[in-house]
């Protein structure tokens, strides 16, 4: 029985599968062998596009529904809600089917070969400890595969597949931490490499590079919307404070396409009228017209980016999407602030890692990163007061876990 490993993310995913011992990535987009965990219903020509194509349709404003950050679902009671979208009836459920499904034809298609079973990387913790929640997201997943024409699906913890990928190129048996930052969830593993590699500790918070763009939205682009802002009290004297679930929902990547609602739209013109800064939520009542949500969303996501690599002074972010001539200047000291919490929670997930293994840092002597949101300066200052003696390297970033995973067919 063929099978394939398959790299579900929340940002990005890939698939990928051992011939002749060796891995060979799936192309799944053209020259590409990763692309973005994205969904595209296209209201004009009744179909569904994925990946960069959906991406694109998004910012060339197509007609129709835009979903991303569907990992972030699995486990929630959204998964089983129904809505009608180019006619037909779809859940959560249906629409990752639907992703995972073009994988699976991707592959098929590239390797002449039906693949009827999947090895997937999962996080170590969908939902952080929450148990229930956490079976629940498996057994979602698990359902997902079905649906999308598999017909049985084993689970890899993520970190530990990018551990046997690294594990190829180090024979020293030295002490190594997979530091994985990815869209969704952060996980870590801890093991020994020699004639097999030995995992001595896994563990994972739910935090990872979309919970960065949520901040970073949050902390800059909000409060131009209307975030924080002062309205008058209808029934009384005083001021009250703009309700902060619209702006959180609004800079939540999975939340997005629930923002465009008539009750939504109806809510933010009435406290248009009670504002002592009534354009602000003019604009934010033209951004929801727009639907421009996961625009502003990507924005952040640009910005996040940017900022951590402008080495000198401050990237400028021009937000002509909010209104002409808008812009902020983020620099990586910024990044820093506003991230300090999450940096902390990172801090203290590797300091459970080696907890779990009853291992010291200094007996760590080398730190592998995977995932996007490793690449930022401050996780990996986090990383660097940890282990100030440890060898640091950037594995596959985007790949790593689809690697391990091909290996793991064996």
């Amino acid at each position: 029985m063929a099978t394939l490993g398959i790299d579900f993310g929340t940002s990005n995913s890939a698939a990928a599968t051992l011939v002749d011992g060796k891995i060979k990535r799936i192309q799944v987009e053209p020259d590409n062998d990763t692309l973005p965990t994205s969904v595209f219903f296209d209201f004009d020509d009744q179909r569904v596009r994925f990946g960069s194509t959906a991406n694109q349709n998004l910012l060339n404003g197509v007609d129709g529904r835009y979903m991303r950050a569907l990992k972030s679902v699995l486990g929630t009671s959204l998964m089983a809600e129904k809505r009608m979208i180019i006619g037909k009836h779809f859940d959560f459920y249906d629409i990752i089917a639907e992703f995972l499904s073009a994988l699976k034809r991707s592959a098929e298609q590239s390797e002449g070969v039906s693949f009827d079973h999947a090895l997937s990387g999962r996080p170590v913790y969908f939902h952080s400890a929450d148990a229930k929640r956490n079976e629940k997201a498996e057994q979602d997943l698990r359902e997902c595969y079905s649906r999308a024409g598999f017909k049985s699906v084993e689970f890899m913890f993520e970190p530990e597949a990018a551990a046997l990928a690294a594990s190829v190129d180090n024979q020293t048996g030295e002490l190594g931490l997979i530091v994985d930052i990815g869209g969704g969830t952060s996980d870590y593993c801890l093991f020994e490499t020699g004639k097999e590699i030995n995992i001595l500790a896994s563990h994972g918070v739910r935090l990872g590079g979309t919970n960065f763009d949520k901040i970073l939205n949050l902390e800059y682009f909000m409060p131009l919307l209307g975030k924080g802002a002062q309205l008058k009290k209808i029934m009384s004297e005083g001021v009250v404070t703009a309700p902060n679930s619209i702006f959180h929902d609004l800079a939540t990547w999975e939340k997005i396409p629930f923002c465009y609602t008539p009750e939504l739209k109806k809510t933010v013109r009435d406290i248009q009228r009670q504002a002592f800064e009534p354009q602000l939520f003019a604009r934010l009542t033209r951004l929801i017209a727009d639907r421009a949500g996961h625009e502003l969303a990507f924005l952040a996501e640009t910005a996040k980016i940017t900022a951590n690599q402008t080495e000198q002074g401050a990237a400028k972010i021009a937000l002509d999407l909010i209104d002409d001539g808008l812009y902020v200047g983020i620099n990586q000291a910024d990044l820093a602030r506003i991230m300090a919490e999450l940096c902390q929670t990172i801090d203290q997930s590797v300091h459970d890692t080696l907890h779990k293994a009853s291992c010291k840092p200094e007996q760590v002597s080398q730190i592998i990163y995977v995932g996007g949101s490793s690449q930022m300066h401050m996780v990996q200052s986090v990383l660097r007061n940890i282990f100030p003696h440890a060898k640091f390297r950037l594995s596959s970033v985007f790949t790593a876990v689809v690697d391990g995973l091909a290996l793991a067919t064996a």
